[in-house]
Formats: C-alpha cells, sequence, structure tokens
C-alpha cells in the first residue's frame, strides 16, 4: 500500500510508462476518504486503471501540468473539497490569510476559479486530451448560476472551462462508467448517456423527453425567468423522478444535464470507504508543516451520505442529494480498527456522522419506489406523517464502536438534527448521546428565532428549537452532568429585516446566551436561499423577499447577534434607532445597550484618568 504516483519518479517506480488517468486537484494531496479527489483516484484503481494526481499544479506555468505526462484517457479536475471561491474569501469578499487544504494551511496554492483555471492549462499542454470535470466546485456550477463574486450570473462551468464532460454529485459511479466508456474506445463526444454528468452540445435531439430550461439569454436578463428555472432543476434532483434539462446558449449551444445518478447502496458504499487509502497527507508536506484539514477527520468516520433535512441555504441537495445512504455497521467497525491502530489515536473518536449524523436511512418507504418528494419537505415546516424516525441503528453503531479496545470515548459533531431527533418517542437515544457522546457542548442549527426568517431558511419553528432544549436541560439534569448547547445562529439570510434581526437578539437576552461566532448568509451557488438573494424572489411562490445586501446593512444585522460586544456600541446603537427601537436603549432588564451620552461620559472619564497617569509617569 502506497501513495499514487505525483511524480515521474513514482511511475518509474511502478515501471508504468503512461498513466490512464491524471487527476488535477485544488487541494493538496491528502489520501483519505473525506477527499473526494482520493476517492475517485481509489475507485479507478480499484478498476485496474493507472492513476496519478497532480495536486496544486503551478497555474502561471504550463509545464507543471506536464509533470506525469499525457494521460491515455483523460484528465480528471476538481477544484478541491471546498469551491476555490468560498475557500479564498469570506462573506465579506476579504481575501482569507488561511487555506486548510495547503501546505502549512497556507494561502495562494490554487488560483480563484481553480477548476476553470486548470482546465484552460490542460488545453494549452494537450489540446487533444479529453478533460472531465468533477468536485463540488464543477457539481454546484453545473448550468448557469447567480455568482456572488462577480455579483453576476455566470455560464455553466462546461462552457467557461472549455471541458468536455462534468460529473455532479458523488461521482464513484459516473467516473467507473466514464472510464469503461473511453477504454471501449467510445469518443467523449459521445459519451452523453451516463447518468449524474452534464454535456454540451450542438444537437437538442440528443436528451431524451428533456424539460428545456429558459435561455441563458433569458436569465440574465429576468430574474423571474432565473427563479424559475432553478425552481425546474431543484424539482429534477432526483434519480427515479428526474427528468433531462435542457439549457440553450447562443450560437445554438445546449447544455444538457442528464438525471442524477442513482444512490450508492450496500456492499458497493462499503468497498469505496474500505479502499486501500494511506489516510493521511503525502510525505511531501512534512516539513511544511502538513496539511491541516486532516487534524478533523483523521479520528473521524463517515457513516452516511446525504440529508432530507434539505435546509434552503445548504447545498447538500444539490450535489451529494435528499436519499439518505448509510454504511453498514462492518464496513465502519472495519474503518475503527484502522482507526485505533495509529500511532497518534489517543482514544477519542472525533465524529461519527455525516452531513447529518442521525440521519441513517432513507425518510420513508415511500422514495425507494417513487423516489423524493418535489412538493414537499419531509422535516419542514412540520417532521411529514409518512417520515420514519428512528434512532435505534446509530445508536447500536454507536455501542459497537464504545465497545472496542482502546477507545475511550465517541463524539458525535457533525450536524446533529435537533428537529429530527425531538419528535423520536423513544428516549433511549437521547439519554445515550448525553452521557456518551458529547464533550461538554452540543453543537446544534437552529440558525434563527423569527418565523419570518425560519420559513425562508426552510428550519423549524422557534417553539421546536426551545422544545428540544428543556428536554436536553433535563437529561442532563437527571444524568447530573452540566452539558451545554451551543446554537449556531446565522445573520442577515434572505428575509431578515432589521425587526427580525433584533427580535434574535431579544430572544438571546432573554436566555442570556453570548454568541462567540455568528455566520453571516453566503450566497454559493446551488441553493434556493442564494436564488432568493440574487431575484428578491421566493422561487418556491414568485413572492417578494426583503434581501439585506448593502455590507452596511449586514454588519447591523450580524452586530446585532453580539450586541454586549463593546465594538458593536455603535452599530448597534444606530441599528436601534433605524429600526425604532429606542425602548432597548437604556438602564432596565429589557434594554440591550446603554444610553449613548452615559457612554461617552464614561469613556472620557476613562481618557482624563490616563492623562493624569500619563503625567505622574
Amino acid at each position: 500500500m502506497s501513495f499514487l504516483p505525483i511524480s515521474k519518479k513514482d511511475m518509474k517506480n511502478r515501471q508504468w510508462d503512461q498513466l490512464d488517468f491524471i487527476i488535477i486537484s485544488g487541494d493538496a494531496y491528502v489520501d483519505h476518504p473525506s477527499f473526494g479527489a482520493a476517492i475517485i483516484a481509489r475507485v479507478l484503481e480499484r478498476r485496474g486503471y493507472k492513476v496519478g494526481i497532480i495536486p496544486q499544479p503551478d497555474w502561471r506555468e504550463v509545464e507543471d501540468f506536464k509533470r506525469l505526462g499525457k494521460p491515455r484517457l483523460a484528465f480528471l479536475i476538481t477544484g478541491g473539497n471546498i469551491d476555490s471561491m468560498v475557500n479564498h474569501y469570506t462573506v465579506a469578499k476579504r481575501r482569507r490569510k488561511e487555506d486548510l487544504y495547503s501546505p502549512g494551511g497556507e494561502s495562494g496554492f490554487r488560483p480563484d476559479r481553480a477548476t476553470i483555471v486548470y482546465s484552460h492549462k490542460v488545453k494549452e499542454a494537450y489540446k487533444d486530451v479529453p478533460i472531465i470535470l468533477g468536485g463540488i466546485e464543477a457539481s454546484l456550477r453545473r448550468l448557469a448560476h447567480y455568482d456572488y463574486w462577480d455579483d453576476n450570473v455566470r455560464r455553466s462551468i462546461l462552457l467557461d472551462s472549455r471541458a468536455d464532460l462534468l460529473v455532479y454529485g458523488m461521482g464513484e459511479k459516473q467516473i467507473v462508467e466514464i472510464a469503461e466508456a473511453l477504454e471501449s474506445g467510445i469518443p467523449i463526444e459521445e459519451v452523453t448517456y451516463i447518468k449524474g454528468t452534464v454535456y454540451k452540445t450542438k444537437d437538442r435531439d440528443r436528451a431524451y423527453k428533456p424539460i428545456i430550461l429558459p435561455s441563458y439569454e433569458e436569465i440574465i436578463k429576468n430574474k423571474v425567468k432565473y427563479a424559475e428555472s432553478f425552481m425546474i432543476q431543484y424539482r429534477n434532483m432526483d434519480s427515479i423522478q428526474g427528468k433531462p434539462l435542457v439549457e440553450p446558449y447562443e450560437d445554438n449551444y445546449y447544455i444538457v444535464q442528464n438525471p442524477s445518478q442513482e444512490p450508492i447502496k450496500g456492499i458497493d458504499l462499503d468497498d469505496i470507504y474500505n479502499l486501500p487509502y494511506m489516510r493521511d497527507y503525502h510525505p511531501i508536506y512534512k516539513d511544511k508543516g502538513g496539511i491541516p484539514a486532516i487534524k478533523e477527520v483523521k479520528f473521524s468516520i463517515i457513516s452516511n451520505r446525504g440529508c432530507f433535512g434539505n435546509c434552503n441555504f445548504c447545498a447538500l441537495g444539490f450535489h451529494q442529494g435528499r436519499v439518505v445512504q448509510s454504511r453498514s455497521h462492518e464496513s465502519i467497525l472495519e474503518e475503527a480498527e484502522k482507526i485505533v491502530e495509529d500511532k497518534d489515536f489517543k482514544g477519542y473518536i472525533h465524529d461519527v456522522g455525516g452531513p447529518t449524523a442521525n440521519f441513517r436511512k432513507r425518510a420513508c418507504k415511500k422514495q425507494e419506489k417513487y423516489g423524493v418528494c418535489t412538493n414537499k419537505q419531509c422535516l419542514f415546516p412540520n417532521p411529514c406523517d409518512q417520515l420514519e424516525i428512528d434512532h435505534r441503528d446509530y445508536l447500536n453503531l454507536l455501542k459497537s464502536l464504545r465497545k472496542m479496545p482502546k477507545v475511550k470515548k465517541v463524539f458525535i459533531r457533525s450536524g446533529l438534527r435537533y428537529d429530527y431527533l425531538i419528535h423520536d418517542k423513544d428516549d433511549t437515544f437521547f439519554k445515550e448521546l448525553c452521557e456518551h457522546h458529547i464533550s461538554g457542548q452540543l453543537k446544534v442549527a437552529p440558525e434563527h428565532i423569527s418565523p419570518e426568517v425560519l420559513e425562508k431558511m426552510g428550519k423549524p419553528k422557534k417553539e421546536v428549537y426551545e422544545k428540544f432544549i428543556n428536554k436536553y436541560e433535563k437529561v442532563n439534569k437527571n444524568l447530573d452532568m452540566n452539558q451545554f448547547v451551543v446554537p449556531y445562529l446565522m445573520s442577515s439570510h434572505p428575509g431578515s429585516t432589521l425587526k427580525e434581526a433584533i427580535e434574535l437578539a431579544e430572544y438571546l437576552r432573554d436566555i442570556g446566551h453570548r454568541p462567540e461566532q455568528v455566520q453571516d448568509f453566503y450566497p454559493t451557488p446551488g441553493t434556493l436561499s442564494t436564488c432568493m438573494y440574487y431575484t428578491e424572489l421566493d422561487p418556491r411562490t414568485m413572492e417578494k423577499v426583503y434581501v439585506p445586501k448593502s455590507p452596511h446593512e449586514k454588519a447591523m444585522q450580524r452586530a446585532l447577534i453580539q450586541y454586549t460586544l463593546p465594538r458593536n456600541y455603535n452599530i448597534v446603537h444606530e441599528a436601534l434607532l433605524k429600526a425604532g427601537r429606542e425602548d432597548l436603549i437604556g438602564y432596565d432588564k429589557r434594554s440591550l445597550i446603554r444610553p449613548k451620552n452615559n457612554n461617552k461620559q464614561k469613556n472620557n472619564k476613562k481618557n482624563i484618568k490616563g492623562k493624569k497617569t500619563g503625567r505622574r509617569r
């Protein structure tokens, strides 16, 4: 077992003259199943293909793209585990100083819009080699999309990159089918039949009984058309019910999205995670401090995929889908055995989960035959009558992990859905969760408490969160344990005016919570909330939606959540005056801040004292 080739020397050691596939990634090379490039590489290797990786090539020079030579079948390009623009910029569009997927956590190892840049460089290096795009950046930009950083609607990334084919979703099934097609001699332009892929063509009739989306030229001129197009895409993300989608462009070009790939089941999913990963970063990074991103996942286990929670601001539905796929207990325990034998393992499995930790199966039996519902959600606004709420399988898995030699504690950190847990009539899992699987704090995501904002987020009402908190406190009290809940909160989501932001601040005042971190809404491609942000319409109803867009108003809404911080005083004061809520400026328990004049007087007194002290010195 060894790392895959990253140099000609590595190829020579394997006695390989030419590779079948070369993966180009915006991330450093980490051979671990939490990294998409590693999974695709190992899946192809298992099928007998010769695979090499060029991690974070120097995009300024074409020569770095030639370091492994010309592949026999194709280049596979991914921007990395995170969209390169999200990786580089904060929601305020400020350049980030760190990149956890790069050596030593330093930034600057990948370009903006990495997938496009890499594809252009490959075209420059080898004009006749097929280019296939994959990963989150390509998946969420597969059709025309609003781009927050350009503040504009961009074309399909397949056109802007000049690539030949795009894989969306997780990609393991697709890449094997593509490899077999290319191996059999089928030209890349004829590989148009694989589910979970997107291709470009000038022949619209290639798509069988498709839905024709509004053209690119229409949606860049008309936000209603953009919203209509988004909802058609949103309702066609299921492998059973989904139809081919065709997006017309000028010059008689068409982007065709085939229906989603069927979810991977049972032993096939187990096999993917049991491949011979090195489970670490490549040794070339050791002198540079390693790759920070491995720290959170090295002693964690991915137990499932997909999420039927389907929050409107989350792109999981667009990428992994709403159908939950789970690994078997045997496969997970086999991975745990590898973890506990690691020389750095201290007895703690950091996480067992996925997009949502406590989802272990499809939402209901109907999904197996009919697919996911297109006109309603599983948990929002209330749990569906068909939803099967059951934690027994997950609990049995956790118990098995706890019994393993060398394991001291098994934590749950990845997205526990409290609105699913609270509706479980069996309290067994709730009690075991509090007793065995929390490290003093449980992180959950109510996101907001205003009904208007929660409705736009696709999140349950405040009362559901409060019911969960009450039960959590009661269970911990019965266990004689002093554990807390840390709520994730989001500011400036579509639908939030200053009124709703103040409502959240008052709620935090009443419960005595002072958030250390706040996430400002980030309009990334592939989410319903981003469609709201751009169009200022709710695409489900076409009703107008208020959207806080100016940096100053967004700063006010964010500051209101952390109204107790001295640095936020002036902007909170301004927000309260603007909203006509002077009643919250005062000295009683209801007040968020003190009056400004009094604050100035205190500051003046401090300054005078400081000057006197200075004179004494």
